[in-house]
């Protein structure tokens, strides 16, 4: 069996540059028609540049499909529209969203500027919940749609100095856990990918500020040791986007190189039980056998 995406439609946020660009190209490959949505920013936010989301969709043309460019930003509800219409008008529909873009900056909590927290958080949760809003409608008329969002585990263990992007993504992960049920019946799946890190721009410069930081050079080595390829990424988000997954929703992938998992983010590991209400003293007393591990960072 050999899985393909001929006659869908799909758009791809965050499309020009990283996962996003391996992403498009690989549902390209498999023959789906896809807008390739990037503002071309930097990854901070600032900024603006037609050229990757340009590029990639020149180069799947070059390979034979069809693609188109488009430069809407998604934190803007009605240019996030324009997104998805981009689709609808090009290409006559819109069978797959993968909200992929985002960006990251950050600061310390005590120095951090509201601003940047503002923006950060409206890529990567309202971008989310902006293009799905307008794709769910039309999904929602054809009895079909597939959906993944991409995810990170700053969202549940966090990193220091990074509170917008842990809380972008972090809202990305309940955001999933409900549109998921909400659209199930129209048959539009939800799921989200959770790589580990990959060489992208994010990653790379993220390191660099790690080290300016003081953050120690085998560390940072170590960082990039387990770093993988965007492509590595594109192959299970493309998987999500078949006919053949319409029985996974709801559901997170973790994706490490070879290495493809399903991934639980909130379990309970340990339990302490007693009849009736726990008192404060009781509960300082059981608290040690649950061995609260200390922080820990993502790599």
């Amino acid at each position: 069996m050999s899985l393909n995406l001929d006659n869908r439609v799909a758009v791809v946020t965050g499309g020009g540059r990283g996962i996003g660009r391996a992403v498009a190209l690989k549902l390209a490959e498999m023959g789906a028609s896809v807008v390739v949505n990037d503002l071309g920013v930097t990854t901070e936010g600032t900024g603006s540049d037609a050229a990757p989301a340009n590029e990639v969709a020149n180069e799947i043309k070059a390979n034979g499909g069809k693609a188109v460019a488009n430069l809407d930003s998604v934190s803007d509800f009605d240019a996030a529209g324009r997104i998805i219409g981009t689709a609808i008008k090009e290409f006559g529909k819109i069978d797959i969203l993968v909200n992929n873009a985002g960006t990251t900056a950050g600061a310390p909590i005590h120095e951090l500027d509201p601003e940047i927290f503002a923006s950060v958080v409206g890529v990567h949760l309202f971008g989310t919940f902006n293009c799905t809003r307008h794709a769910a409608g039309p999904m929602k008329e054809q009895g079909y749609g597939r959906i993944v969002n991409m995810v990170s585990r700053a969202g549940l263990w966090g990193s220091p100095g990074a509170a917008p992007y842990g809380a972008g993504k972090g809202g990305i992960f309940g955001f999933t856990n409900v549109v998921c049920r909400d659209l199930a019946p129209f048959g539009i799946t939800v799921n989200g990918v959770n790589p580990s890190a990959a060489l992208t721009r994010m990653v790379t410069e993220s390191i660099d500020r790690a080290k300016e930081r003081g953050l120690d050079a085998d560390r940072a080595e170590r960082m990039l040791s387990v770093a993988q390829e965007p492509e590595d990424v594109a192959v299970m988000v493309a998987f999500l986007c078949t006919e053949e997954a319409g029985a996974i929703n709801g559901q997170y992938f973790f994706v490490q190189g070879g290495s493809v998992g399903l991934f639980q983010p909130l379990t309970v590991t340990k339990t302490a039980f007693k009849d009736g209400r726990w008192t404060p003293d009781e509960l300082a007393q059981v608290m040690p056998k649950f061995e609260i591990p200390e922080l820990r960072e993502l790599y």
